[in-house]
């Protein structure tokens, strides 16, 4: 008897040991690989089964929230977006069927409650049925951001907005968008219509393209050509460059010519203000392909923005591998064409860096992350991410784009209301090859007020129709910018200060806006 209670144990105990391991191989080990498997959705239940929190806007109005789903759904909530296409690039939609993107999946462990931070502060409630969900405070402003859609219209294209000294973004609109609520249907066929015709359109609507996408810059560009030779002892503002229609490179017969072939010449603050092609594509050359590389790089080209959003883009410069026999390319990167490709969201650091003493912020839109009593968790902190230029050059920088809004590309379409003091770059970006039909992007980067700067901004419009490819950035662009900056400076004027008259404007034979 005592044998066979023996055996009986020890056959228990097999078992039991069997047991635990097997437990352990399956919810240890094989935790991830069972959560992956398309037929277990009891987590993904679990999570819509309790209420998320919500992502406000900088001025307080909601921007994704959990309800109450239909009688009939399969969870007890789903997510709400009130403001439908307006934020959707970057608070991006949070699905049953369809996954998670943008603010929604990179924040859920905040907007869930599961941070440890929340775990630990709910521990006294561990018992209870507390909601511990967390919140999302963004920098974006949903005034402004409406302010930016109503600018850009129907037409393709990008409005950033940023703080100069912290990297703050209040703005970031582009032109298409989509609505998150149509992704978040219950009805998953619907749903999953929508997605695919989006994700079968070629302007690419479910892409942030503010930050997510590269163009041309045109004549912006000549910031950080400008910023990189004075830096480098190559130009001064002494530097002069006698008059001339077209320059030819070393190594080709095509000769480089001034915006519609115009005469242009002088200073660096004229050539500058006028926007010339020819002295830029002199400057590249005489920097050489290692010294304009590297003085670029230092602007932060070839390197991800640094925003706290997923996906982010890199600007670039294109190939130099061979670039000693293409020298023609090298000048005519010079000034912001050829290979150039700019973040439109970057173009804006650039002219707040400009505007910062040569101090180029981390962009972000997340301002803090607050528990369910409104406690904060984490508060986004500036960060200094290049330091492009010296102080000194930023100040010569400023002077010479306060020339272009006073009397120069921009000096038509930028003056601010009140006699805000402005500075501005602007750009139109010639895509076409010769002999093709006229194609470009228009582009402004501009900042106010210049002697404490406050707000950054950068527009580019996308050559998709004749009106934009026939048109400069100074005038297409530059009365967007400059409605922006009046708008925002009505929200948060800057302070009391005697504006100098305003000189008379000049803008005869531009050659590069």
């Amino acid at each position: 008897m005592n044998r066979a209670i023996r055996q009986l144990a020890a056959a228990l105990i097999a078992l039991y040991v069997l047991l635990f391991a097997a437990l352990n191989y399956w919810q240890v080990n094989r935790t991830e690989e069972l959560a992956a498997e398309p037929g277990n959705t009891r987590a993904l239940v679990r999570l819509f089964d309790t209420p998320r929190g919500p992502i406000v806007s900088g001025d307080g109005v909601v921007l994704a929230r959990s309800i109450q789903s239909p009688g009939d759904s399969d969870v007890k909530f789903q997510r709400q977006y009130p403001t439908g296409d307006l934020f959707a690039q970057v608070v991006g939609y949070h699905t049953f069927g369809l996954g998670s993107t943008q603010l929604e999946r990179t924040k859920n462990d905040v907007l869930t409650g599961d941070t440890f931070t929340q775990q630990v502060r709910a521990f006294e409630d561990i018992f209870g049925s507390r909601d511990n969900s967390g919140e999302l405070r963004l920098t974006l402003r949903h005034d402004m951001q409406n302010v930016a859609k109503f600018l850009l219209g129907p037409r393709e294209g990008s409005i950033v907005m940023m703080e100069v000294d912290t990297g703050a973004v209040t703005a970031m609109w582009s032109y298409p968008s989509f609505d998150p609520n149509r992704v978040a249907d219950p009805d998953y066929d619907t749903a999953f219509d929508y997605v695919t015709e989006l994700q079968e359109d070629d302007r690419d609507p479910l892409l942030a393209n503010a930050y997510q996408q590269r163009y041309m810059p045109g004549s912006t560009f000549k910031v950080l050509t400008t910023g990189a030779a004075l830096d480098a002892g190559v130009i001064d503002l002494d530097s002069f460059w006698e008059d001339e229609r077209e320059f030819l490179p070393p190594q080709t017969s095509d000769p480089i010519q001034n915006y519609a072939g115009s005469i242009c010449g002088g200073d660096l603050t004229e050539v500058f203000r006028r926007s010339c092609n020819t002295p830029f594509a002199r400057t590249a050359l005489e920097l050489g392909a290692d010294r304009f590389q590297e003085g670029i790089a230092r602007w932060g080209v070839g390197e991800e923005i640094p925003i706290d959003l997923p996906g982010a883009a890199a600007s670039t410069i294109g190939d130099f591998t061979d670039i000693d026999d293409n020298l023609p390319l090298l000048a005519i990167r010079g000034f912001g064409q050829n290979d150039d490709q700019m973040v439109p969201v970057h173009m804006a650091m650039v002219a707040a860096a400009v505007a910062n003493d040569g101090a180029m912020m981390a962009p972000f839109v997340v301002d803090a992350e607050l528990d369910n009593d409104g406690r904060i968790i984490d508060r986004t902190q500036p960060e200094v991410w290049q330091r492009p230029v010296s102080r000194q050059t930023a100040g010569i920088l400023q002077d010479l784009m306060v020339q272009v809004a006073e009397n120069g590309t921009a000096s038509c379409c930028i003056g601010l209301d009140g006699g805000i003091s402005v500075a501005a770059k602007t750009g139109t970006a010639q895509l076409n090859n010769p002999g093709e039909p006229e194609r470009s992007h228009a582009w402004i980067v501009a900042f106010a007020p210049v002697e404490e700067p406050k707000y950054a901004v950068a527009v580019m419009l996308k050559g998709t129709n004749a009106e934009i490819s026939a048109g400069t950035g100074g005038r297409l662009a530059g009365p967007i910018a400059k409605a922006m900056l009046d708008e925002v400076f009505k929200i948060d004027p800057p302070p009391a200060a005697t504006p100098d008259p305003a000189p008379e404007s000049d803008t005869s034979g531009e050659s590069g806006p």
